[in-house]
């Protein structure tokens, strides 16, 4: 039964003051700087972190997926991009719907319905781009649309789901939604090569269907996984929470309570997109256009392994701090990249990029951390899919805006992502300057799930 009894408010304190982790306890036996690691496999199950990174992986396909088989269907790089926007902001509507509705129906109801649904319309997706007749340009972008608003997401209901079964372990919660920033970060590096190399040896229609039936399988054994148990229990809303929560005014009450992280999220997305476009510009200027992606890559191999380092941040480093330090050194880097890239040396370029890499995975945990933190208990789903939401929209808005500035020259590319990265220091700025929030109310207890 949910607990309904009053509590008094918490008292709230600045972001700097309120330290990111702490200590599980003495008794813990995980114990050392990256000992909860090993605390994850047992608290989740052993196939949980599998499953999960399975089914998260056809939504790092979609977006390439889709430009890749439009374009080629109708010979129109222009229409497949317009497809490929279509399906991102299918995904910024949608995201938070799913996760509005799994805080009240729980994940499982919600992932059952719309992964049966992705699949289809993914399937019709590549149905009307097949070989003949071209298909009118609204079916095309109905599909798609439909395909990136019902396609699971599983990298923030994973989250949600974490923060249920770590209660009371801070550190291994921290450990837990750094793993997550890692598997986002090889699945978006995954997922595109995937759909390279099977649009290269097959088509790209080859590359969607495998897509759709990797999210059929993988997104039906997500829900299904006894994970979801935990979640049900730890975001069981109370009547009147319930009933504030319904409707746009809910989700605009929300996004107010989340304005920090989504404006950091945001930024990144911007980050990502305008650095995927300027990467692209530079390998194409010095002659090197098929390596592109791979340029792009090191940006997540560098961020995949600093996030896994985050849970051994001391814990008196507070989120505050480690937001504004992360994003600082960010800025820092592609401000240089602005510069290294008039080089034209591929070399001193990767190196760049490599080096900025090392501090975007310890933003992305933080920012997703302030986010878990502001979100009221009976709203987490739909807190960090709103938050995920931003980072697609980030992406496909610094996509375009580094596009247009290409027509300028690489450099000024390269000016989108470092403009991005000093709005989030900015924003960093502004957490460290205000109070975090209310605390979070104390969840029932959900052990024992697996």
């Amino acid at each position: 039964m949910t607990d309904t009894t009053p509590r008094a408010p918490a008292r709230s304190t600045p972001a700097r003051e309120t330290p990111a982790t702490t200590d599980d306890g003495p008794g813990d036996p995980t114990g050392g700087r990256l000992g909860p690691y090993s605390a994850l496999a047992r608290l989740a199950g052993a196939w949980f972190l599998p499953v999960a990174f399975a089914a998260r992986l056809p939504f790092t396909m979609l977006t390439i997926g889709t430009l890749l088989l439009v374009s080629g269907a109708t010979g129109s790089v222009a229409a497949g991009s317009l497809a490929g926007a279509a399906a991102a902001l299918g995904t910024a509507v949608g995201g938070p719907t799913q996760g509005a509705l799994a805080d009240r129906y729980g994940q499982r109801a919600v992932l059952l319905l719309c992964t049966p649904l992705a699949t289809v319309a993914l399937v019709a997706l590549v149905a009307v781009n097949l070989p003949g007749p071209p298909a009118s340009t609204a079916l095309t972008l109905t599909a798609a649309a439909l395909t990136g608003a019902s396609a699971p997401q599983v990298g923030p209901l994973a989250r949600v789901r974490w923060i249920g079964l770590t209660r009371g372990r801070p550190r291994t919660l921290s450990a837990a939604l750094s793993y997550e920033s890692t598997a986002d970060e090889v699945g978006f590096v995954l997922g595109p090569a995937l759909v390279g190399v099977l649009a290269t040896t097959a088509s790209p229609a080859a590359a969607m269907l495998l897509a759709a039936g990797l999210l059929a399988v993988g997104g039906t054994a997500f829900a299904l996984h006894p994970t979801a148990r935990a979640v049900r229990a730890a975001t069981a809303p109370r009547e009147a929470a319930a009933r504030e929560s319904r409707g746009v005014p809910g989700m605009l009450a929300l996004a107010r309570r989340e304005a920090v992280p989504l404006a950091g999220m945001l930024c990144m997305g911007v980050l990502f997109g305008g650095t995927q476009t300027a990467a692209t510009a530079f390998t194409t200027d010095v002659g090197q256009a098929g390596l592109g992606g791979v340029l792009y890559a090191v940006l997540g191999v560098g961020s995949a392994a600093t996030a896994l380092a985050v849970v051994a941040l001391p814990a008196r480093w507070g989120l505050g701090s480690r937001w504004t330090w992360f994003a600082a050194g960010l800025t820092a880097s592609f401000a240089a990249l602005v510069l290294l890239v008039t080089t034209g040396s591929l070399g001193l370029v990767v190196a760049g990029i490599a080096v900025a890499g090392l501090f975007v995975g310890p933003v992305m945990v933080t920012v997703f951390t302030v986010a878990s933190e502001r979100a009221p208990v009976e709203r987490t789903a739909a807190a960090m899919t709103l938050v995920a939401s931003a980072n697609v929209v980030g992406v496909a808005l610094g996509a375009a805006l580094a596009g247009q500035a290409a027509g300028l020259g690489v450099a000024p590319a390269f000016v989108v992502p470092a403009v991005a990265a000093a709005g989030l220091l900015a924003v960093g700025v502004l957490l460290r300057s205000r109070p975090t929030g209310e605390s979070r109310r104390p969840p029932v207890d959900a052990a024992h799930v697996v």
